[in-house]
């Protein structure tokens, strides 16, 4: 097919079968894609979406030239003449379909339920049917003018025309917004100028800046043998070679002594010492115990259970979030590779005394129950989140591929824009499928960005929008497996996808959707909205998969557009729903990737100058670019707060600059001029191959900081579903949804028996403790359901 044809001629250019980046030749064919050719999406699923975008915005209140219409009617005429014995029997009757056509006339769809007649019958019969029926005639709307002002329509044309044109183009603001009073509008854009000369201004100072530091480390620090050593780690094509070169370099820049030392201002060397012998101890006390004769199994209890309790009194005080700041990043920002040896060591014992816990026969069931409960509240999740970015974001699939391959991909994604796009390939695959698919040859998938100047440029002059919202819908559909929701996402290979999308009104409250706060919400539909920005696509309609299949308007028919615009990295919200302390933030946007500069080195990237111990080109233009960099933010946020940028495109641009963009960790990956060049184009095989390379060697020194997070985290995961109440699953679950299931064993019917169960006397629960257990559990519950499915995962 045609899709090959680039990997041809991209092998006749290359000349020899020598690999690229580390890829061998045949991953630049599509032969060895999964479901490259399957079709996911259905005829009716795209027709319920275009269908969606042509109903009329529900913010837009009627007014004297437009008017409601009945609930699936789309006839504009003034008129409606209808069916009486249709509307009796079939809505009168039924207060389920007077909701649903209510509903329905906000988002201007199809009821669902029997159809209104709009077609006159010969004779008065309905189909045949041998029933008269009256017919009656309604208004349009009872608050409809009886005569109309007419207004020539060239004349309505050029003014509307006008209007919207100034209003695209500089938005506006209401007087609620601006206040009253002339000195507003007297000094909005002398002032605006004023500011925006001197940003531009400190805008220069800060490149030259940040040019001088880069000359300085590339002539001056960077020279001779670790400039030798540096070149060889990132060429690297894995981390296992990535490992051994990251390792000869910290030993030639003589870091193996600072990891030996334990002092360091960033965390409490102290108490990690005290707390890691302390724990040693205890665990070899218990094991001594129950290593003993197993004949005298409860004088072994009752003699280790001091020791037990103290382990656990131990691990309930330190199992926590950076405690005392054993997870500082500047405890990895001084090596390419590991960190203090005191920090690991601390590490290790936590996870052994974890493990033990957990086999011991010392300790009661519900009691590792409890344990394990509090370990997961104060400990919290890793999440993954990618960020916007437009063809930026493929350097996500590199960082993807690095976490994958060391098995470190977190079950919590998050993604924006670009990077909702990525994030829901990966939500939707195995780990078996993503592995054949992050190979260069995807780029034949990526073809968003194919059509010629001369086929958008019309487009964007008639609607705005660069893209067609459409023919994006066809295309992402392959990337979200079809029609997919986050519920079946989630159900399927047991990751939460998580995508930011922001409301067209913009005094709304921007929504995470995933498989808790929008279950039933179409993937395709919410990366859409996310990649919706103004001027490139225009904004989209989320659909809602209904229990048939169908799809159908979500929140009302409202319009929804970039994430990015607001909330790039919802870190509050992962917080509030998924108990999110630790994120890895993969950020590849333009305009915030080239202000980032971490003085002080950031996690497996050491400053090298004066030996890890200076700052990135001395101390002096450090403090200019922080100076610089404050300072623009300053007037940024003044600039938001006295009311004087515009609004072009009736979107508020503040938020664009002075957003949290970073996490815990913080991947950024190396860009290249071409870049911005191809920012709004497809890749070829051989460039997405160069990205993916660049993303791998970004995420390769994080791995370990990564590592020693997930091998506790897991195994407390681990804990929690191994000592949790579980209940033999029948068929219940095909009867009823996991939400009915959920009000079910909330409401205390603990009677109901599962007819197609093997154990026919076996109930649902055995007692109120084992309820109490799953009403406060909801996510355990999921966990247990995903290890049933896919089975247990690999610590």
């Amino acid at each position: 097919m045609a899709e090959h044809q680039p990997r041809v001629s991209f092998a006749q250019s290359s000349g020899s079968n020598t690999d690229v980046y580390g890829f061998p030749p045949e991953t630049f064919t599509t032969e060895g894609l999964p479901d490259f050719d399957t079709k996911f999406l259905d005829d009716a699923d795209l027709a319920a979406f275009i269908q969606a975008l042509q109903a009329p915005d529900p913010l837009q209140s009627p007014d004297e030239t437009t008017s409601l219409r009945s609930p699936g009617l789309r006839s504009s005429s003034s008129l409606d003449v209808t069916n009486r014995g249709s509307i009796y029997e079939d809505e009168r009757d039924d207060p389920h379909a007077v909701a649903a056509a209510a509903a329905a006339a906000a988002g201007d769809v199809v009821a669902p339920g029997p159809a209104l007649n709009h077609s006159f019958s010969n004779g008065g019969a309905h189909n045949g049917s041998t029933t008269q029926h009256k017919m009656f005639i309604t208004a349009q709307n009872d608050w409809a003018p009886v005569n109309q002002r007419i207004v020539k329509r060239g004349s309505r044309r050029r003014r509307n025309r006008a209007k919207g044109a100034a209003e695209a183009l500089l938005g506006t603001r209401t007087k609620d917004e601006t206040r009253e009073g002339i000195f507003y509008a007297l000094l909005k854009w002398p002032m605006l100028f004023f500011v925006g000369a001197w940003l531009a201004a400190l805008a220069m100072t800060y490149l030259y800046t940040r040019l001088y530091i880069w000359v300085y480390e590339h002539f001056v620090t960077w020279r001779g043998t670790r400039e030798r050593l540096r070149r060889s780690m990132r060429r690297t094509n894995n981390y296992r070679d990535w490992v051994v070169a990251a390792k000869e370099l910290d030993s030639y820049l003589d870091r193996q002594r600072w990891k030996e030392e334990n002092d360091f201002a960033y965390y409490d060397s102290k108490t990690v010492k005290r707390v890691w012998e302390q724990m040693r101890k205890c665990r070899q006390r218990a094991e001594a115990h129950e290593n003993e004769d197993p004949g005298n199994e409860g004088q072994n209890t009752a003699q280790s259970k001091p020791a037990v309790e103290e382990l656990h009194a131990l691990l309930s005080a330190c199992v926590k979030s950076n405690f005392v700041g054993v997870e500082n990043p500047r405890l990895y920002s001084q090596t390419y590779y590991g960190t203090k040896n005191l920090v690991q060591n601390f590490i290790d014992e936590v996870e052994r005394s974890i493990r033990f816990i957990l086999n011991t026969k010392q300790l009661s069931m519900e009691e590792k129950r409890s344990i394990f409960k509090g370990m997961h509240t104060n400990y919290g999740r890793t999440a993954l989140c990618l960020s916007g970015g437009a063809s930026f974001a493929y350097y996500h699939f590199g960082v993807i591929k690095a976490l994958l391959e060391a098995d470190l991909l977190p079950d919590v994604i998050t993604g924006t824009s670009g990077g909702a796009l990525v994030a829901a390939l990966v939500a939707t695959r195995t780990n078996d499928e993503l592995k054949q698919l992050l190979v260069p040859a995807l780029a034949h998938r990526i073809t968003a960005c194919r059509e010629t100047f001369w086929t958008w440029i019309p487009r964007w002059w008639k609607t705005g929008a660069r893209f067609d919202s459409v023919d994006w819908a066809k295309q992402c559909s392959w990337w979200t497996r079809g029609s997919m929701t986050f519920r079946e996402a989630y159900e399927r290979t047991g990751r939460i996808l998580n995508v930011s999308c922001v409301p067209a009104d913009p005094h709304s409250p921007t929504i995470l959707c995933n498989y808790l706060t929008s279950p039933d919400c179409v993937i395709w539909s919410a990366v859409l909205a996310s990649a919706a920005v103004p001027g490139i696509l225009n904004p989209v309609v989320l659909m809602m998969k209904q229990r048939d299949g169908t799809l159908v308007p979500y929140s009302f028919g409202h319009k929804w557009k970039d994430g990015s615009l607001r909330t790039d990295i919802p870190i509050k919200a992962l917080n509030l729903h998924f108990n999110v302390n630790f994120t890895i933030v993969s950020q590849v946007n333009p305009h915030i990737n080239l202000f980032f500069f971490s003085s002080r080195g950031s996690v497996g990237h050491p400053v090298t100058h004066r030996k890890g111990k200076g700052w990135r080109g001395g101390y002096v233009m450090s403090a200019v670019e922080h100076y610089l960099k404050l300072d623009m933010t300053k007037w940024l946020k003044f600039i938001r707060h006295a009311e004087l940028l515009p609004r072009p495109l009736g979107q508020d641009w503040s938020q664009l600059f002075l957003q949290t963009f970073s996490g815990t960790v913080t991947i950024w990956p190396k860009t290249v001029a071409s870049d911005f060049y191809h920012i709004l184009s497809d890749p070829d095989p051989p460039r997405l191959a160069r990205m993916i390379h660049e993303g791998q060697q970004r995420g390769y020194p994080i791995l370990k900081f990564v590592g020693n997070r997930l091998k506790v985290e897991r195994l407390i995961e681990q804990g929690r579903r191994e000592t949790r109440p579980w209940i033999r699953r029948g068929s219940i679950e095909t009867i009823l949804s996991e939400d009915d299931l959920r009000s079910l064993l909330i409401s205390g019917n603990t009677d109901v028996d599962d007819e197609t169960t093997d154990a026919e006397g076996e109930t649902l629960l055995e007692n109120e403790e084992n309820e109490e257990a799953i009403i406060d559990d909801e996510e355990e519950y999921d966990d247990k359901e995903r290890e049933y499915r896919n089975g247990p995962k690999m610590d």
